[in-house]
């Protein structure tokens, strides 16, 4: 049973059309993406772990915080730009590393890398993409970082490092909270077995021929292309692909890891997956550059903690020994004001920017981007500030700013 939060007055309002470029809001793109997806592309794009709590908490967190606003304070222009490891972008915003993103569009992953460009901000690429880190390399004007998991074949993690090396890219991001693979139940029930969707399913993909027409045709559907072959011979589909990566992944993942590839690459590292400030501050000790706290989107572990919840202590803990980074459950641009104003140095995007993916393809992503940009700016105007990089606790109701 899903755990969904309560549906508000505005969800129910919400567009009900097909035409992204009228959405007003990140759920009315949600909308929109869920008539388009083909039933087994959707829950993959929604679903979490076991009864779901993970993935509601993420999203009801929010509301636990509240502004304190100042007005008369002669606003001017507001200023969103922000520092990421040492470069000037456009937006405190990062569009983060999600796979699988061949099934929301054709060429998912470059559509999302030159709407980041295109929005001055980084693209991370997932290991499991659709798209070769070789090609989104290539993209014009792009921050490109590449995520990477930690296999049992360490020849395979070896490689991959080696491939972006070349490419050029300069900085790798290992997600940590995935070592061992998550209950999915809903990915279970849509496939009769990995690679077979159920009857119903493929019933229900009939009505989606523009998805079809699309993702489908003419190469069928879209194969993983950095996994080299780490897959077995003729297993290299996204379809209920999920199973058989889940058995290369390697449970004894820990710090001896890290410090390796701290050895190995030179370039900037980023850890992905922490949600204790006790190890946010050993991976800062450890010489990473960053820190995204995360709950991998509640597709991990049920019942945990939001990183929100986490942020102000995890700040404490790594001072400015490096960058710290949130992400799960962003929806608005309040979100993002209440995780800067908390210490994060900018907000980490999956769902939001598949969301407008799936809705309208790269221009749906920078319409997705656009609207968060908006919010974002009225809300620091609201709150009567003009830089983001003003933002503190102090913004917040006085039962949260020592939280």
């Amino acid at each position: 049973m899903r755990h969904r939060q309560r549906e508000t007055h505005v969800e129910r309002a919400s567009y009900a059309g097909t035409d992204y470029r009228k959405a007003l809001n990140i759920e009315d793109l949600a909308r929109i993406a869920r008539r388009r997806l083909p039933h087994f592309v959707h829950e993959y794009l929604e679903g979490g772990a076991d009864d779901e709590r993970t993935l509601d908490r993420n999203r009801r967190v929010f509301d636990d915080y509240r502004f304190e606003p100042k007005t008369l304070t002669r606003v001017g222009p507001r200023d969103l730009s922000t520092t990421l490891l040492g470069r000037q972008h456009a937006l405190p915003l990062v569009i983060g590393p999600t796979g699988y993103n061949g099934m929301m569009t054709k060429n998912g992953d470059l559509k999302l890398a030159a709407a980041a460009s295109a929005a001055n901000i980084p693209f991370v690429l997932s290991n499991v993409a659709t798209t070769s880190l070789e090609e989104i390399a290539d993209v014009e004007d792009l921050r490109a970082w590449m995520q990477i998991y930690f296999y049992r074949d360490r020849d395979y993690v070896r490689k991959l490092v080696e491939r972006c090396r070349t490419a050029r890219y300069e900085t790798l991001v290992v997600t940590t909270d995935s070592a061992i693979y998550g209950n999915r139940e809903w990915d279970l029930r849509n496939f009769r077995k990995p690679m077979q969707p159920t009857l119903r399913n493929l019933l229900h993909l009939l009505t989606r021929p523009r998805w079809i027409a699309d993702v489908l045709i003419p190469d069928g559907m879209p194969t993983f292309k950095n996994l080299g072959d780490l897959l077995p011979p003729g297993k290299q589909s996204v379809q209920g692909a999920s199973a058989i990566i889940g058995q290369q992944l390697d449970p004894s993942l820990n710090w001896d890891d890290i410090a390796w590839l701290r050895d190995h690459w030179q370039g900037k590292l980023i850890v992905k997956g922490i949600l204790a400030p006790a190890e946010a501050e050993q991976a800062a000790t450890l010489g990473v550059d960053g820190v995204v706290l995360s709950n991998h989107g509640g597709r991990q572990l049920d019942s945990a903690c939001s990183p929100l919840e986490v942020l102000p202590d995890a700040r404490k803990a790594v001072g400015e020994r490096c960058q710290l980074f949130i992400d799960s459950g962003f929806r608005r641009g309040t979100d993002i004001v209440k995780a800067l104003a908390l210490g994060a140095d900018a907000v980490w995007l999956g769902r939001a920017t598949l969301y407008g993916l799936a809705a309208g393809g790269q221009a749906g992503v920078a319409h997705a981007l656009d609207l968060l940009r908006g919010e974002v700016d009225r809300t620091i105007g609201l709150l009567g500030l003009s830089q983001a990089s003003e933002l503190g606790p102090e913004v917040l109701g006085p039962d949260r700013r020592h939280t």
